[in-house]
């Protein structure tokens, strides 16, 4: 705040309690010392003769409030005993502690006429009756806000009562030395603030709204002058560099609206040169002003930017060619495998050079260096710059090809690869040798869903093209023929089974881990052909790839939900559960197909009110691993009918505690191979118990699957697992025999 304006700000307020009792003449004198930037203790000291001038027979004093608010200091007192001063200085505030004490804390004006015989003098008063000190008068200082800053006090020689006049004098005499210590305190802060942005390390330009500038330390002439300049500038809409438009416009548009800015930008020094900075701008607003002025406080982070891209580029390149390393390379395509999309898709070669463990141990380390440098740039010069070229480590490189899935296209760009690297490679000027690529590609999604089966289906097609002579390439499909051949019979076959509606409901139960009483079922998809099971490790994972689960899935929604119906009508309902493939979800379009052919169901099945509360959905924890809000509002849509959402074979894949926490589930199924090994020792059994005590934490239920045996339903019993699936008690059985199974328990314990 300007200095002038805070005084006339308190002149102002003191001038309306002006009174006669104070003479102009001391009025005046003070405010004068005030505007001078006289000294406190001088103030203080001429404040107290004036108004002892004033009042004749008067021994005035003021003593100033402590930091800690505690303790009363000696402020001025000419004419007060030196040996009464230093008693009272450091004297502790408070109740009954003569007039100053109390003044001061209790924030009132305190009389005492007569201090031998008043009861706040009673251990003080030997002090002052021992000066002749007999009456005393204390008028709290207070700042603007009302807080005690000191008291002003006027001592008598004989015991005396203030008269109005007195009482205005003392309040006055306050008002006074509260400006002189509020406009003292003003300046020291303001000499010390100067001092310690002069000595910052950072750059402080303080500017008013047309951009002049009204304050800058030396750090800021420092890091933007390149040599002392008498004039200092600062112009913001000149000094950012444009090359980051988005950041700029947040800058100003903060500004505009009166807000805090902080952030990295690029500045401009004043001889070109640029640099990066960390910049916080404040905006600020003088009492007396209609508009913001503004504090710009910045460093100089060239450095460390520069420290952070090394850092970047060495986290996600290799030292020797520049290219993507294997962390950035997997990166990207773990990317592309969360998109929601499995069109186009993507390829991936994968290469290795040929012999080049020969060249090291022939011809050293520093020699295949220069190799794979030369190789590098050859490959470099058949790729486009869609194109991501990554070396894997050693002599391992690979191409990650974002939308290109055509075998016309990635033959045609093997083979260019093939010619181009096959030649006589000169490592110095004698020694020179052939080398060649062998190359393995695989296709998203058609050969693999994930990117540990990429690489691995890469990486066998790689080693075929070595077995077969080296310098070719190979799709990872020609090396599965026999196995692609099975595929595609059973994809036909498939679609038959779809249209002829050939596949069958298997049904296991459910049960109560205390009474053995079924509570409910998983129902299973079984597919017989030519007499034979088809197992359905082999023809779910066909059915997924080729988009045919999407209808297999809506065929057994239809037949589980009639199953429901007709269970209902026996007196035998109880709650099945379906397994969802997480093909079904992969787009928001199936994702919304999905949640909408409950309602389809229902109406080609004449129903209009179906008991959804009997029906779960079980997901794996494949599909959780999208994390797209648009799935969540999904399944959020399910359990609001009353579907229940369970987490299938939890454990099994990459587990989250943040799956159970974030996602809308109501339980999960601890996995058979949990179960498998808990006679493998105490960690086994500890595994189970964590999982269990985390869900029932999360007010989930759990069901134990693969249950086999005596003891690991003991187990499951000790961890109060109450619902129990497994060959112990059921193995899957045809609808029929499901039916039976039901009635007969219905028959035995018809309350169940």
């Amino acid at each position: 705040m300007d200095e002038g304006m805070q005084v006339t700000g308190c002149i102002d307020k003191i001038t309306a309690h002006f009174q006669q009792s104070v003479s102009l003449e001391c009025y005046n004198g003070i405010l004068s010392m005030l505007l001078n930037g006289a000294p406190l203790a001088e103030i203080l000291h001429a404040l107290v003769l004036k108004i002892e001038d004033q009042r004749l027979g008067t021994h005035a004093s003021v003593l100033l409030l402590s930091e800690d608010g505690k303790k009363l200091l000696t402020g001025a007192a000419p004419h007060l005993p030196d040996s009464y001063n230093q008693v009272i200085h450091g004297v502790e505030i408070g109740p009954e502690v003569g007039s100053c004490g109390t003044a001061a804390y209790t924030g009132e004006r305190v009389i005492v006429e007569d201090i031998e015989h008043h009861p706040y003098w009673a251990l003080y008063k030997s002090f002052a009756l021992v000066h002749g000190l007999r009456a005393c008068w204390s008028e709290p200082i207070k700042d603007t806000q009302g807080k005690v800053l000191g008291t002003f006090a006027m001592y008598y020689k004989e015991a005396k009562s203030p008269t109005s006049a007195d009482l205005i004098l003392i309040a006055e005499a306050a008002r006074l030395a509260s400006l002189a210590i509020e406009r003292s305190r003003s300046l020291e802060f303001q000499r010390l603030a100067v001092k310690i942005f002069d000595r910052l390390p950072l750059a402080l330009v303080i500017t008013n709204a047309s951009h002049s500038v009204l304050y800058a330390n030396d750090a800021f002439t420092q890091m933007v002058y390149s040599q002392p300049s008498e004039s200092i500038e600062f112009n913001p809409e000149q000094f950012f560099s444009p090359s980051e438009p988005h950041e700029i416009a947040s800058l100003f548009k903060h500004l505009a609206e009166g807000k805090m800015w902080q952030g990295e930008l690029i500045g401009q020094r004043n001889n070109g040169e640029t640099f990066y900075l960390d910049l916080t701008v404040t905006v600020f607003r003088e009492s007396h002003s209609s508009e913001n002025g503004f504090a710009w406080l910045f460093s100089d982070v060239s450095e460390r930017k520069k420290a952070a891209q090394l850092i970047k580029y060495q986290a996600n390149n290799d030292s020797l060619t520049g290219l993507a390393n294997r962390n950035a390379l997997f990166r990207q395509i773990q990317e592309l495998i969360s998109t929601d999309s499995l069109t186009p898709g993507f390829s991936f070669m994968l290469m290795d050079l040929d012999n080049f463990k020969q060249v090291n141990d022939t011809y050293g380390h520093d020699k295949g260096d220069v190799l794979l440098v030369q190789m590098v740039e050859l490959v470099k010069s058949c790729l486009n710059e869609q194109t991501v070229f990554a070396r894997l480590g050693g002599d391992e490189f690979a191409i990650l090809l974002p939308g290109i899935v055509t075998q016309r296209e990635l033959s045609q760009l093997a083979d260019k690869i093939n010619k181009q690297v096959y030649r006589r490679y000169e490592l110095s000027h004698d020694k020179g040798v052939y080398s060649s690529v062998s190359i393995g590609i695989a296709r998203f999604p058609e050969d693999a869903l994930d990117l540990e089966q990429l690489l691995n289906c890469a990486d066998q097609a790689m080693y075929i093209s070595k077995a077969n002579g080296r310098n070719r390439y190979h799709f990872f499909t020609e090396q599965m023929q026999q196995d692609a051949e099975r595929i595609a019979n059973l994809h036909t076959l498939l679609k038959q089974a779809l249209e002829q509606n050939a596949f069958e409901l298997y049904f296991q139960p459910i049960v109560d881990a205390t009474t053995g009483l079924i509570v409910r079922a998983e129902v299973l998809l079984r597919w017989q052909h030519e007499g034979k099971f088809i197992p359905p490790d082999e023809f779910i994972p066909i059915a997924e790839n080729s988009g045919l689960i999407v209808n297999i899935g809506r065929s057994v929604r239809q037949a589980v939900m009639k199953t429901i119906i007709d269970m209902q009508a026996r007196g035998l309902a109880i709650s099945l559960a379906i397994n969802v493939s997480t093909f079904e979800f992969w787009s928001h379009e199936l994702q919304d197909e999905f949640c909408d052919s409950f309602a389809d169901i229902i109406d080609e099945l004449g129903v209009e009110d179906f008991p959804y509360e009997l029906l779960t959905l079980e997901i794996t924890e494949s599909l959780l691993m999208k994390k797209h809000a648009h799935l969540i509002q999904v399944l959020n849509e399910l359990r609001a009918r009353g579907i229940k959402i369970s987490l299938d074979d939890f454990g099994t894949g990459y587990s989250s505690l943040s799956y159970l926490a974030n996602f809308p589930i109501d339980q999960i199924k601890i996995d058979k191979s949990f179960v498998d090994r808990l006679g493998e020792g105490e960690r086994h059994i500890a595994l189970i118990e964590a999982m269990v005590r985390l869900s029932h934490a999360l007010d989930l239920s759990v069901t134990a699957e693969g249950i086999e045996t005596q003891e690991q339903l003991k187990v499951m019993m000790d961890n109060h697992i109450q619902e129990i699936q497994g060959y112990l008690f059921y193995k899957p059985m045809p609808k029929a025999a499901f039916f039976e199974l039901l009635a007969k328990q219905a028959a035995i314990s018809p309350h169940s």
